[in-house]
């Protein structure tokens, strides 16, 4: 039982060529990729490269070059994408559902500082986080941008529940804050959460705990009103880098996060109610992780790379009998 790699979807360079983002449609058609030179690629389900269209500054007379993209995700339609940028501002494409239709910009949002991450878990609803620590939703109906809370640390990272009904929000401070668009009759508090040891730029929200990790190198998974649950610490393991990134998948039974030429992997055992790591997946010269997304059917997973690649792994990983459960991830 193993993450098996399946492709290499895009080749890395010689030197540092981040992919900033990636994204899976709703529909599981489509997965995009957007690297340091600001252009996004599109890939069909079996991982061919099937088009590309080229972001654009939010005024031209500052060049091509003036910006970088933080946040990338699909609308719930898999028609449109949204691009959140450095210089202030956030796009939405209208991408069409066949590949090569023309990309049309359909709306934007112009922001007070540098959009750092983003998501869009509802119709017509974009969330995204600021350097100024603002969290902000924009309304892709009325074309409004409004803030949902304020803070004053940056926004290092930003994800959602399994249903898209609540947001966590990652700090610079180690602020980890939690809001519900509707709270599913949990009863769970919203506001400031944790008060993680660094800033927890590897942020997943699972079906049973919050997951953060950072440069510490310490993997904290934090019960549902913020306390510690368990904790995996890699702090003295010399081969072991800072955490830059995670992601739960879909089902929330699984997380993994990125650091430098390892994926580690972890399950949530429902018996005994902990998370059990898997076998951490080891690949010479990947480098830095920069970038995970989930298919929304929970059977690949995508890796994207600080020196540019993209590289496909099969999470359809426990079979017996011929059938698989893709949301546990096996060593």
């Amino acid at each position: 039982m193993q993450l098996k790699h399946l492709r290499t979807l895009l080749s890395p360079q010689d030197g540092a060529a981040k992919v900033t983002c990636m994204a899976w449609s709703q529909n599981n058609a489509k997965f995009a990729v957007c690297t340091v030179d600001r252009v996004v690629l599109l890939y069909d389900e079996h991982g061919e490269r099937r088009d590309k269209f080229s972001t654009k500054p939010a005024d031209m007379k500052y060049g091509r070059k003036s910006y970088m993209v933080k946040g990338m995700a699909f609308s719930p339609d898999s028609t449109k994408i949204a691009i959140g940028q450095t210089d202030n501002i956030i796009y939405v494409y209208k991408i069409g559902e066949d590949w090569g239709d023309k990309k049309v910009i359909c709306n934007k949002f112009i922001q007070t500082s540098a959009v750092t991450c983003l998501q869009w878990p509802a119709e017509y609803i974009i969330v995204f986080g600021l350097a100024e620590g603002k969290v902000r939703l924009a309304n892709t109906k009325t074309n409004k941008s409004s803030t949902i809370y304020g803070t004053e640390s940056y926004v290092v990272s930003l994800t959602t529940n399994c249903s898209g009904k609540g947001i966590l929000s990652g700090h610079a401070d180690g602020t980890i804050v939690r809001y519900f668009f509707d709270d599913e009759g949990s009863g769970e508090s919203q506001g400031k959460l944790v008060n993680h040891p660094c800033p927890p730029y590897a942020l997943a929200w699972a079906t049973n705990s919050i997951v953060a990790a950072g440069c510490d190198r310490k993997i904290v998974a934090y019960g549902k009103e913020g306390h510690v649950l368990q904790t995996f610490d890699y702090s003295r393991n010399p081969q072991e880098r800072e955490f830059t990134t995670a992601v739960a998948s879909p089902g929330g039974q699984s997380v993994v996060l990125g650091s430098y030429d390892r994926l580690r992997v972890f399950n949530w055992s429902p018996q005994r109610s902990i998370w059990e790591e898997a076998k951490p997946k080891e690949i010479a010269n990947l480098y830095t992780i920069t970038a995970l997304a989930w298919k929304r059917d929970g059977s690949r997973l995508c890796v994207g790379t600080l020196c540019g690649g993209v590289e496909q792994f099969d999470c359809c990983l426990r079979r017996m009998a011929h059938t698989c459960n893709p949301t546990t991830l096996g060593g």
